[in-house]
């Protein structure tokens, strides 16, 4: 790990202020993914400016939303009261997710911003277009049993490790980002990006923004909603494939659907066709079984990950069996 400058932070201002002073500065707050990289090499910031004592932690009912600070741990959220009766299906990403001592640092806005876990990523020796854009992929024709069956590209076919983000997504949250001239909005489906040909962006945050909040509008989905996770052991690995789902019911009949994966993109990836297809259906395994067809549409394996062709509408299935309580 290089020498680094550090700065404490005690405002939201001050923070994007000194982050503008500064190309080479990075924000840190919990640092259970940052600190990793520095250590790796990966990344190696001059300065980093701590946010931890910026107020940013509110977990808070608004008019037709909940807003959750971007600072807020992990932990908190999902033990949070108004969280487990209304967005059960955040509190069970975020318990899915990493350890209960890393829960109890990580916040919510690092953990959007956290980075890929592909070894390639983290192997300085090896090929990697993220990390260092040009070098090629290695995870391309290597080991690429984690790796992504759904808007990959011939740059980049890692996959975002995030339980929290999966949710999110399902749930229609809004990132909020606060620059100098003030705030603005981003769907959280629209947050993360693709590989695409640069692979090495992750998000579309513009230098000189800090994230301050994410907001998850007021839905009919709490007492259907579930995140169900497939992984090698039972604690801290992260998903081969996970399905955030959330049905809005009227005795059999589904209302509406929302539905999300991780462990299979880029990016959180949100079923928006199944969803659309289970609109006004009956909550039947058949109907269950064609919506994961449609789900699975383009998704392409790279060798050691094809298990996932199956795997994933397996558990889009499973998933949907057991929130609707078919299972």
């Amino acid at each position: 790990m290089i020498n680094f400058d550090y700065v404490k932070a005690s405002s939201q201002k001050a923070a994007i202020d000194a982050l503008n002073k500064d190309a080479s500065s990075q924000f840190i707050a919990g640092g259970t993914n940052l600190v990793d990289l520095m250590k790796r090499g990966v990344t190696a910031p001059q300065k980093l400016i701590d946010i931890t004592t910026v107020p940013l932690k509110n977990i808070e009912q608004q008019k037709g939303s909940i807003r959750i600070g971007a600072l807020a741990l992990n932990s908190a959220v999902a033990e949070h009261e108004l969280i487990l009766k209304k967005l059960p299906l955040l509190s069970q990403a975020l318990s899915a997710g990493a350890s209960p001592q890393l829960r109890n640092m990580a916040t919510v806005g690092g953990n959007m911003m956290q980075r890929t876990r592909c070894s390639y990523f983290y192997d300085l020796t090896m090929p990697c277009n993220k990390r260092q854009p040009g070098t090629g992929c290695g995870a391309l024709k290597g080991y690429n049993r984690m790796h992504a069956i759904f808007g990959a590209s011939d740059k980049c076919i890692a996959v975002h490790p995030s339980d929290m983000c999966v949710a999110l997504a399902a749930l229609d949250a809004t990132v909020v980002i606060s620059n100098n001239k003030g705030d603005r909005r981003i769907p959280f489906v629209d947050f993360h990006r693709l590989p695409g040909n640069t692979p090495e962006k992750d998000n579309n945050l513009q230098r000189g923004e800090m994230i301050t909040a994410v907001e998850i509008p007021d839905n009919n989905f709490s007492k259907n909603s579930l995140y169900m996770k497939i992984r090698d052991r039972a604690s801290y690995a992260f998903a081969l494939v996970s399905v955030a789902a959330a049905l809005d019911m009227k005795g059999n009949t589904i209302q509406n659907a929302r539905l999300a994966m991780g462990g299979v993109a880029h990016k959180p990836w949100r079923l928006t066709v199944a969803e659309n297809f289970l609109k006004g259906k009956a909550a039947s395994i058949e109907n269950f079984k064609q919506a994961a067809v449609l789900a699975m549409k383009d998704a392409k394996g790279y060798g050691y990950n094809n298990f996932k062709l199956k795997l994933a509408p397996n558990t889009i299935v499973e998933t949907l069996k057991t929130v609707s309580g078919q299972g």
